[in-house]
């Protein structure tokens, strides 16, 4: 494929980085069990594509079905119980995954809809992509509610794993994927009281980061 298409691709599918994205090349280059090459220095943790496809060939997405992990934790609603054996990762209520499962859906659909130059559909083509996105290893670091021990202050209210697939609709073929590992946190990592409403919010801006970088990856591949 064409170096100007791959570049554009990696560098503003992944955002800006401190270092040109580049993919790896030469007999060191590491290349997963599906073809794709790494991509080195991209603002994702860990992120590869197709040497040998014409991206700017796309201008069409198909928002496939997303996935939604979560961590295994022993459910307690113990705050004394937490504190004691000095527990990092709490249980999350059926009601709060609904709640972030629909917020995260909710941003990344927001996102897409604002793309100037990919249109969403329904039918396969070979002008269209297929989206596959999910979190995974979803873990909770709010506590229980620590009713009468006074406030609680929070530098991270949970985490998780964005995995993100670009297929061609025809084929099927993975020709982009993403991994990154990020905290729903404040700027800088700063301690601030944990709540409902807070907690929303951080949920909310870890969703906007990487659902803005999709979008104005996809964007990009056409200027």
């Amino acid at each position: 494929m064409k170096k100007l298409t791959i570049i554009a691709l990696t560098v503003l599918i992944v955002g800006c980085a401190t270092k040109e994205p580049v993919l790896q090349q030469g007999p060191e280059a590491e290349v997963t069990f599906d073809g794709l090459v790494r991509i080195d220095h991209g603002r994702f943790n860990d992120s590869w594509a197709d040497p040998d496809i014409d991206f700017s060939k796309y201008n069409k997405i198909i928002a496939g079905d997303a996935v939604f992990e979560f961590r295994a934790v022993k459910k307690s609603d113990s705050a004394t119980f937490a504190a004691r054996n000095n527990t990092s990762e709490f249980w999350i209520s059926d009601k709060n995954k609904e709640k972030l499962i629909k917020i995260v859906t909710e941003v990344f659909k927001e996102e897409l809809d604002k793309s100037e130059k990919f249109t969403r559909t329904e039918s396969a083509g070979p002008d269209t992509l297929v989206l596959v996105g999910g979190l995974h290893d979803i873990v909770s670091r709010v506590p229980p509610d620590m009713v009468g021990r006074g406030e609680i202050f929070l530098s991270s209210v949970g985490e998780a794993t964005l995995v993100l697939e670009a297929r061609d609709s025809l084929s099927g073929e993975t020709i982009y994927r993403a991994i990154d590992r990020r905290a729903a946190e404040q700027v800088g990592g700063q301690m601030t009281m944990s709540n409902s409403v807070s907690n929303t919010v951080e949920v909310r801006r870890m969703a906007r980061r990487w659902a803005q970088r999709l979008r104005e990856g996809l964007d990009s591949i056409h200027e």
